[in-house]
Parts: C-alpha cells; sequence; structure tokens
C-alpha cells in the first residue's frame, strides 16, 4: 500500500479542521466586537496562508520523498 496518499489525506483533514476552527473564531469575535473586523481578518489571511503553506510542504515531502 502506498502510505503517500495516506499522508496526503492526514494533511487535508488537518488543513479543513485547521481552517474551520480559525474561521469559526473569526465569527465569534467578530460577532463579540464587530469594529475589529477589519484587523482580525487581516489575522485569518495570515493564518489561511501558513496553514495552506502547510499542506503544500506536506504535499512536496510526499512527492518528492515517493520518487
Amino acid at each position: 500500500m502506498d502510505v503517500s496518499a495516506l499522508a496526503l489525506g492526514i494533511a487535508c483533514l488537518g488543513v479543513s479542521v485547521g481552517e474551520g476552527l480559525l474561521v469559526a473564531s473569526y465569527l465569534s469575535s467578530t460577532a463579540r466586537q464587530p469594529e475589529l473586523q477589519s484587523k482580525l481578518m487581516t489575522g485569518v489571511f495570515m493564518g489561511v496562508a501558513f496553514i495552506e503553506g502547510t499542506f503544500f510542504v506536506t504535499l512536496a515531502m510526499t512527492l518528492f520523498l515517493r520518487g
């Protein structure tokens, strides 16, 4: 069995959970203090970028180690 497919599946699961938690926290914070929405949005974009970056590093390493 090829474990690279399993690694990518786990990475996708982690990315989905991480982004879901990030967006849920953003919505909760915005509901409590709407005036901070623009400052919070910057953090959301940074968080999504780092989470997606982690996935792409996992993808690259999986493809690199596989071949």
